[in-house]
């Protein structure tokens, strides 16, 4: 590796970014006693991960070993040797024989001039006898990095010793480069079987791109567009080494590269992939350019392009290894896509421009062959403008709006300043295509640009609108857009519409106000409508209907009517803020699963084929809400994690895209999860000012508390989420379905009343809107009152009509739910014994929604049952008579004398939960301790 690589190497953090399985799988491997080697290519972070293992288990190592061996150094005999033993050198020679003790003192200071061929077993016998004698003390850790340069000697005789360690307390932590596949690589496989028989070998792969982007931003680089950053991750290969030089690079570039430019790849990464070009012939060379500078090359494409050699020219270069085969056609594929980057950022400009000359001519798609003229193009011409603008069409038709960015780019760059349409006009249509793209932050770079110069009203208006488009759910931090925008637009009702539009969404988002959100929409449909702009229209009909269905507004299904009336623009039919959308939201409120399904289903197909980033990641999180309410937990979880890394990548829906997946993970995967993923919902709401999804993030983490066995924190979060959609106007039960969380938690926490609060007036909204589901689930939640009261024959009553109206409306999890409560209100009827079979109904439920976390639950309280019930005192003391039923068993286990933990893991509730139980027992009885409940047991007075 070059000087400079070891440097850059060696000053990396030791944060580990994108490493989490690859390290906790060596992590765990040397917590039992393993040993673990790391391999991968140049640059993948083996360092990074050695380094930081290295200084985790030295803290519990008697002894740690290191070497780090270089090319440079490989061939010095002994050199690794020395630098492992050589400090210990003076505590192991006492123990060793006599004849091991010379042979080692002779390697390790070239004394005497030992050798393998001379020394043979004695030397052999003393690296063994030396990693036993320190074992003794304590255990050892062997921390060797870059194994491929080891010196040849040294590399035996760690082989040797590690092969026959047995059970001695030595570890091994070593990495090794390895360039292809482990089945295919020697190297792999010789320094596998020179390491301990338990070894593990853990192989290091590429990050994707949210983790490149994770490690730039880590390593100062933040800032950069996305499609930026996409490119950093294609060029690298996701190989982290070469996307912190390609970072690097970029930072001390003057000015970022225009579309179709080359990223600007340092000095060191030139060296390190181009040094094998020196072997080709000229003409070979710029063959490879031609490839270089084409999307997919083939044979074909490098003799249409002029390269009647391309096939000897490119089995020259695959002989060097700087071409592999392509297992999916005859493309032309760089062993590395650094390679392709670096040789074309190698090449002088007129040459990169005859290579496009050629392929704009010999390419065979009509996108490929305009950005190719565009590349070999200097200065404007309006016709190669006209044909990119062309070609951006295209490509937004075929769904790759980012394509569509990058060709309307090059189509202003092209355009004379007096051209019709105008340079900056194409630019917009560029930044709305990157907004569907997903690329916000080109999208406003571009626009502010816009900004600087532009005085026609249409596209400064037009501007503001990408501006605030690009914000996101962070629409607050542009607030002194909107007065300027209004001055813009001036009297024009087509430029006011849209303004306004974005002004609901402003009163919705910032302020939480959906009733101001409504009627600003409302106005902004009428200003659309005189000034002829269907598409604004539309938008703003279809937010007017989401606002109404949301309020429980009675106009709301006339409003979605009149948002799906003809004539339709297609991309906002199936946009994320569109009628389908409203109409989904609809559907889904109403207890329509089997249509929300259906339509969201065709939106999300639509939107993928289109290329509509931000729409497919919201469908996703919807069609996840979905199969969530039809009790398909493992499908639900499937698709809010898929949403999620789709919004992490692109930076766009991320909060919603959390507080789904913790609802997913609380129904389906794993409760701790629910809770972090809950907690960041909330955290990042708060952080934007979403008014909208503050209340929906913070009744997830409502949810995943009283899943996680925290009723005492659910009820805490769940009585804020009531006070936030009280204050925003929202009394439609069905928008976030907490109120049954909220009711379940209160009767938990010995509140029955304040929960009997909560499920009349949810009810009474409820039976007003129709919202059947709800209704059930909050008799499912009065059941629990009533048996927490002593009415059993009543809650058993509420809770088998709520089972049975849930299986009808297809509600498969809050089902389940209902008959687990049944379950448990069965368990606990005084005089009664347990009924198994109901249990074993409640499994059978959630087993089949694949409801994880539900069935452990039931798992538990069954392991519970078979354990035997709890001695009941003859008596009940007539003190316990007035508490609520949590109060009393929680009083019930004291007397048992069980602890707090005990009492939690009995009851499926936290610690926290029983230690506020306790105080209102206290509290009720007019005593100060667990003394005085056992003494109320024993029928004593307390003191």
């Amino acid at each position: 590796m070059p000087r400079d690589f070891a440097e850059a190497a060696g000053c990396r953090s030791d944060l580990v970014i994108g490493r989490e399985d690859s390290f906790g799988a060596a992590r765990e491997q040397l917590t039992r006693g393993g040993s673990v080697l790391l391999h991968g290519p140049a640059g993948i972070g083996k360092s990074t991960v050695l380094r930081t293992l290295a200084a985790e288990y030295a803290r519990t190592a008697r002894t740690v070993l290191r070497c780090s061996a270089t090319e440079s150094e490989s061939h010095l005999p002994f050199l690794a040797l020395a630098d492992l033993l050589g400090p210990v050198l003076d505590e192991v020679s006492p123990v060793l024989p006599d004849a091991q003790r010379t042979a080692l003192e002779s390697a390790l200071t070239g004394r005497g001039e030992s050798t393998l061929q001379r020394d043979g077993l004695a030397l052999r016998l003393a690296v063994l006898s030396a990693l036993r004698a320190l074992a003794v003390a304590g255990p050892a850790l062997v921390v060797a990095d870059d194994l491929q340069w080891l010196d040849p000697a040294s590399a035996e005789l760690l082989g040797f010793a590690a092969r026959r360690l047995g059970d001695t307390p030595v570890r091994l932590l070593c990495a090794v480069r390895t360039e292809g596949p482990e089945t295919q690589d020697a190297e792999y496989d010789r320094h596998l079987r020179a390491s301990p028989p338990d070894t593990r070998a853990v192989r290091l792969g590429p990050l994707t791109r949210a983790q490149v982007s994770a490690l730039l931003d880590e390593r100062g680089y933040a800032g950069l567009h996305r499609a930026t950053v996409r490119d950093i991750h294609r060029t690298s290969g996701g190989n982290p080494l070469f996307a912190l030089e390609l970072g690097r690079a970029l930072a001390e570039s003057p000015a970022a590269p225009r579309p179709g430019e080359p990223l600007p790849v340092p000095t060191s990464l030139r060296a390190l992939v181009l040094s094998r070009l020196e072997m080709l012939s000229d003409e070979a060379r710029r063959t490879l350019l031609v490839a270089s500078a084409g999307a997919r090359p083939t044979p074909a494409l490098l003799r249409a392009a002029g390269r009647d050699d391309a096939e000897a020219e490119t089995a020259q270069a695959a002989a060097l290894g700087l071409l592999a085969p392509d297992p999916e056609g005859p493309t032309v594929r760089f062993a590395h896509p650094l390679i392709s980057a670096a040789l074309y950022a190698e090449a002088p400009a007129p040459e990169r421009r005859a290579a496009h000359a050629a392929l704009s001519t010999a390419a065979s798609d009509p996108i490929e062959r305009a950005r190719h003229l565009a590349l070999a193009t200097t200065g404007t011409d309006p016709r190669v403008a006209a044909r990119l603008a062309e070609a951006a069409a295209l490509a937004r038709d075929r769904g790759a709006p980012s394509v569509a960015a990058s060709l309307g780019l090059l189509a202003a760059r092209h355009t004379p300043a007096d051209g019709a349409p105008g340079p900056d006009e194409r630019r917009l249509t560029a930044a709305e295509d990157a907004i569907t793209a997903g690329e916000p932050d080109l999208a406003r770079d571009i626009a502010r640009e816009v900004l600087t110069r532009a005085t026609a009203p249409g596209e400064r208006v037009r501007a503001w609108m990408v501006v605030i488009e690009a914000a996101g759910q962070a629409i607050g931090e542009v607030d002194a857009v909107f007065p300027q925008a209004l001055a813009d637009a001036g009297d024009d009702p087509r430029l006011l519409a849209l303004v306004h539009y974005q002004l609901a969404w402003r009163s919705l988002v910032v302020q939480g106000d959906f009733a101001q959100g409504r009627e600003d929409a409302a106005h902004a449909a009428r200003l659309a409508a005189r000034g002829g702009d269907r598409r604004t229209e539309l938008l703003a009909l279809a937010f007017q209907a989401q606002s109404e269905t949301l309020m429980g507004h009675p106009d709301a299904a006339a409003t979605i009517r009149r948002a799906l009336e003809e004539p339709q623009d297609p991309r906002v039919a199936c946009h994320h803020n569109g009628a389908g959308s409203s109409r989904f939201r609809w559907l889904v409120i109403n207890d329509r699963l089997a249509e929300a399904r259906t339509a969201v289903t065709a939106l999300l197909r639509e939107v993928r084929r289109r290329g509509m980033a931000e729409s497919e990641v919201h469908y996703l999180r919807f069609l996840s809400e979905t199969e969530l309410h039809s009790g398909h937990c493992g499908r639900a979880l499937e698709l809010a994690r898929e949403s999620l890394t789709l919004a992490r990548d692109a930076g766009i829906g991320e909060g919603a895209g959390v507080m789904q997946a913790a609802l997913a993970e609380a129904a389906g995967g794993d409760p701790d999860r629910a809770l972090e993923l809950a907690r960041e919902a909330v955290r990042r709401t708060e952080e934007d000012g979403d008014a909208v999804y503050l209340s929906r993030a913070m009744a997830a983490l409502g949810h995943a508390q009283l899943v996680a066995g925290d009723a005492a924190a659910a009820a805490g979060t769940l009585r804020r989420v009531r006070e936030l959609e009280a204050g925003a106007g929202i009394t439609d039960p069905a928008r976030g379905r907490w109120q049954g969380d909220l009711a379940e938690a209160l009767v938990r926490t010995g509140e029955p009343a304040e929960a009997m609060d909560v499920i009349e007036v949810t009810r009474s909204h409820a039976l007003r809107l129709g919202r059947g589901s709800v209704l059930a689930v909050l008799d499912r939640s009065e059941a629990l009152v009533r048996a927490a009261r002593g009415e059993h024959r009543a809650a058993v009553a509420r809770l088998t009509s709520a089972r049975e109206r849930l299986a009808g409306l297809g509600f498969g999890l809050e089902e389940a739910r209902a008959v687990f409560a049944l379950a448990e209100l069965h368990a606990e009827r005084p005089g009664r014994a347990p009924e198994p079979a109901s249990y074993d109904e409640a499994a059978r439920l959630f087993r089949r929604c694949r409801a994880l976390p539900w069935l452990r639950r039931v798992e538990a309280a069954v392991a519970a049952r078979a354990a035997g019930p709890a001695p009941v005192p003859s008596a009940e003391p007539d003190g316990l008579a007035g508490l609520a039923s949590m109060e009393r068993q929680v009083a019930a286990l004291v007397m048992e004398g069980a602890t707090n933990r005990e009492i939690a893991a009995r009851l499926f509730v936290s610690v926290k939960t029983v230690e506020a139980t306790l105080t209102r027992v206290y509290r009720k009885l007019g005593i100060r301790s667990r003394v005085d409940i056992v003494r109320l047991a024993a029928g004593r007075r307390p003191d």
